[in-house]
């Protein structure tokens, strides 16, 4: 049963077909083969009650929220900025890109949008200042995860709904293990360019007047970051209506700078619309596959299973890091969480692991495959924004910040107070 319905999941993203409509395919295969009863009939009401969650409103505006800050070119300003803080550290750049990419995603919640907000900006100056390019592409592949670490997460929201967990509590959880992270990318580009110094490219000059006047320009995105999660933690908003608040925000400083239009907004609401729709068919699509494979006993012989092999908790924590290593190598990574959460959380939740701890390490895993070949999201992001080259160059650069993401897996490990100290402390957790 279990063997079945992996070989048909592989055969049908081996079939290159988009990852909502396969496990919606394997969600009707399922049914006829291991139900007695037509399951399908429960689709309508399925898809309802998946769709008809309050907190999933604030996906699009999330989405909503990115939309506009790119298309009204906060994120050039905000690279410049960055560019003349960090650009003096080994590397260069490669830090704008990071810093770049850490605060954007504290607005966007995404990290396919962070990525292609920053390498919009970022990929260009490959050749102008000499960089070596596989790793300059791979600070933006792996800066743009954090989009779905740091708060605001869409990502987090979604594991929040399926694990019926506080978002407020997974955002505050999120901070510590985010910056550490991108401390930590930061970390991997000065060893390699100490190594290695000509990767390092041509180093900006700046004067420390023109540092401060620079951070003019940060400033917009930060005013962004407190208006959502500040609304949140202040008791004013709950994450859904602090969305909305961001995205006025973002319309209002884009009115401000002068970059309001109708086809401005025209394309954000579009790309809302296109990533939004795409979100919700895998969200649908799971949810269904989930219902067949729990009323199959499916789930039921997995978990089964599962624990029938006795394992400690720590030896359980491996089991789960490895499955979603390989996993994340072949499955997108929203549909991943959907399909796999409802199915491990319980399992951990059993053996005392924390659900917001637990939220974090999922979280961090699911970034891992957003870089990892050959279904890595981002690698296919940053690949598309350049203008030729191979794939291979961007694969190679990411494979070094896998490598952190496994140290900060291996700190949470032996440290889960890096995600619990802050909702222990401020959100009464």
């Amino acid at each position: 049963m279990i063997a079945t319905t992996m070989i048909l999941l592989l055969v049908l993203i081996g079939l290159s077909i988009p990852v909502g409509a396969a496990l919606g395919v394997l969600g009707l295969l399922l049914d006829p083969l291991f139900s007695m009863l037509p399951l399908t009939r429960a689709l309508g009401e399925l898809t309802w009650s998946a769709s008809n969650e309050f907190l999933l409103v604030a996906i699009p505006l999330f989405i909503l929220l990115g939309e506009v800050l790119l298309r009204a070119g906060f994120a050039e300003r905000m690279y410049g900025a960055m560019s003349l803080w960090l650009s003096w550290l080994p590397g260069g750049l490669m830090h704008a890109n990071i810093g770049a990419c850490t605060l954007f995603a504290a607005t966007s919640g995404s990290s396919v949008a962070t990525a292609a907000t920053v390498g919009t900006v970022a990929i260009p100056q490959i050749k102008r200042f000499g960089y070596n390019e596989p790793l300059f592409l791979g600070s933006i592949a792996a800066g743009g995860t954090l989009g779905i670490l740091i708060p605001p997460s869409i990502n987090l929201v979604i594991y929040g709904v399926l694990t019926n967990s506080s978002v407020p509590q997974l955002y505050l959880a999120g901070f510590i293990p985010g910056f550490m992270l991108a401390a930590l990318f930061m970390l991997i580009v000065i060893i390699a360019c100490l190594i290695k110094p000509e990767w390092g490219g041509q180093r900006i000059s700046a004067t420390w007047g023109e540092r401060f006047v620079s951070l003019k320009h940060l400033l917009p995105p930060f005013g962004i970051f407190l208006m959502v999660v500040g609304s949140i933690y202040a008791g004013l908003a709950t994450p859904t209506e602090a969305a909305a608040l961001g995205v006025f925000g973002a319309l209002i400083l884009a009115a401000v700078f002068g970059r309001l239009s109708l086809s401005m907004l025209r394309e954000a609401i579009e790309g809302t619309m296109r990533s939004t729709a795409m979100i919700m068919l895998i969200v649908v699509a799971a949810g269904f596959l989930n219902f067949v494979m729990a009323a199959t006993g499916i789930t039921t012989v997995l978990m089964d299973s599962v624990s029938g092999l006795g394992l400690s908790p720590d030896w359980m924590l491996l089991a789960v890091i490895i499955f979603y290593v390989i996993l994340g190598c072949f499955m997108e990574t929203l549909s991943m969480m959907i399909v796999t959460i409802p199915i491990v959380a319980p399992i951990m939740f059993k053996l005392g692991f924390d659900p917001v701890w637990l939220g974090i390490v999922i979280v961090i895993l699911v970034e891992t495959a957003l870089i990892t070949p050959p279904v890595g999201m981002n690698l296919f992001v940053v690949q598309s924004l350049r203008k030729s080259g191979s794939m291979n160059a961007v694969i190679i650069g990411s494979q070094p910040f896998v490598a952190a993401l496994f140290v900060m897996l291996a700190l949470l490990a032996f440290f889960p107070e890096l995600a619990l100290w802050l909702p222990h402390v401020f959100g009464g957790y």
